[in-house]
């Protein structure tokens, strides 16, 4: 009688995910995550001590009753761990970066159930079923019990946060949380069933498809590298040599993190549109592809004709967004990538360009966008200029509030001086460090 068969299977469906993920990871170009990692190396012990515990529990007579006693003991145990892992995981995957004071939190039901799991293996029963043995005791219960307060402390925490969360990641976590409750239920009515095993099962195979997946994770970074290497060829030409893009980047980002402080943006900051807004910003420029290099790169004002022509490069940019990105199958991405391009020089007042549009009616994202494109143009040095003084680049934005920005927005990256001015050194510093070492290889 295979009573460890359904452990074997999930074995080799395991097996099958852990070739997959070492070899995509190979060039180690690929983020890890250490939580996915452990998780890889947990799972099979858990699964295979789930095998042999099916196997000494219907054979007691041939195995001491210690050796049983100490299989369960690892197998529940290291059960507790990988659901502890999912648990943590998928806190991540919702919350990001935590405190370590919070993680500790986060790990007591684990800890205390472990610790119970431990104080009373020697209470462990065997029940006979109508196909198999199975045990019995606190210590099962307590895993039981483990796994369903973390699984619903999780559930209530998606279920607030759902409108935050990126929709892959939400749809993704909700349905492994149901289809765990599934397992749950099962062998919680029908013991003997002995479908544990399919808990870290599913779970591999839901972290791989949804988030670990190197394939994909290669595929996303090949996109962001394509579209920040368009941005940088282009801005190149106006003698930026991608500097601009950079900084505007950094300065939305900026921006982004005082608007998720503000509960009027609690419902507009979802995890999908802070990335897209991010990921688009490279591409605010991009229409200046279509501008004569001898109006891009002058060394002086521009004449009334000269400008009118410079101004088309927000429409082309829109447009060059359409054509390049029809067919990406993101099209919250390309809407807000289009509307950055195209809106990214119109002003609260309604004198900007290329509509005139004021006040709400521009995009919330080329509203952003704006502000982190008018301070790095006065803060950075141009062929027609130096770069001026900090003091009067923040002034410049501050003089514009209510009349070129949305004057919330300008005031929030107005309170965010101490993290300007902290990017303004560190991106200094790295654009020094990598002058010196481009010195060192022409010397060599």
């Amino acid at each position: 009688m295979f009573e460890y068969k359904l452990q074997i299977g999930c074995l080799i469906v395991i097996s099958y995910f852990i070739v997959n993920y070492i070899k995509g990871n190979s060039d180690k170009n690929v983020n890890c995550n250490l939580g996915f990692d452990a998780l890889l190396y947990i799972a099979p012990w858990a699964i295979i001590f789930d095998g042999l515990t099916a196997w000494t529990v219907n054979h007691q007579d041939v195995v001491p009753e210690i050796v049983n006693r100490l299989l369960h003991l690892v197998f529940i145990v290291s059960m507790e761990c990988v659901v502890s892992i999912i648990f943590l995981y998928m806190l991540y995957q919702v919350f990001g970066k935590q405190r370590k004071w919070i993680i500790v939190l986060e790990c007591l039901p684990g800890v205390i159930s472990t610790l119970i799991t431990v104080l009373f293996i020697k209470d462990l029963y065997y029940v006979n079923g109508t196909t198999t043995n199975y045990s019995m005791g606190i210590s099962v219960i307590a895993c039981y019990v483990s796994l369903v307060i973390q699984f619903s402390i999780l559930f209530v925490i998606v279920c607030i946060k759902f409108r935050t969360l990126e929709k892959r990641k939400s749809i993704g976590i909700i349905s492994f949380i149901a289809v765990c409750i599934l397992i749950l239920i099962v062998q919680i009515i029908k013991p003997e069933s002995l479908v544990s095993c399919l808990l870290p099962t599913i779970a591999i195979a839901g972290m791989y498809t949804h988030f670990e997946d190197p394939a994909e994770k290669r595929l996303n970074q090949y996109n962001d590298n394509m579209v920040r290497s368009f941005a940088t060829l282009v801005e190149s030409r106006d003698d930026n040599t991608g500097g601009h893009i950079r900084r505007t980047q950094g300065y939305v980002k900026i921006i982004l993190d005082e608007m998720s402080k503000c509960k009027r943006y609690k419902n507009i900051l979802t995890k999908d549109y802070v990335s897209n807004v991010i990921k688009a910003a490279p591409m605010h420029d991009i229409g200046k592809i279509g501008v004569p290099d001898q109006i891009l790169q002058k060394p002086a004002k521009l004449t009334a004709e000269e400008f009118e022509i410079m101004k088309l490069h927000s429409s082309k940019g829109g447009e060059i967004i359409k054509e390049t990105f029809d067919e990406l199958d993101e099209p919250d991405y390309q809407q807000i990538a289009y509307e950055v391009a195209r809106y990214h020089h119109e002003k609260w007042n309604g004198k900007g360009y290329p509509e005139g549009l004021r006040e709400k009616k521009i995009p919330l994202h080329a509203r952003i966008m704006a502000i982190a494109d008018v301070f790095d143009a006065v803060s950075a040095k141009r062929v027609y200029r130096d770069a001026m003084p900090v003091d009067k680049c923040f002034k410049i934005i501050e003089e514009g509030v209510g009349k070129d920005f949305d004057p919330t927005l300008a005031e929030l990256f107005l309170s965010a001086r101490k993290d300007v001015l902290a990017y303004m050194k560190a991106d200094k510093a790295k654009c020094d460090e990598k002058a010196i070492e481009k010195k060192r290889g022409k010397s060599k």
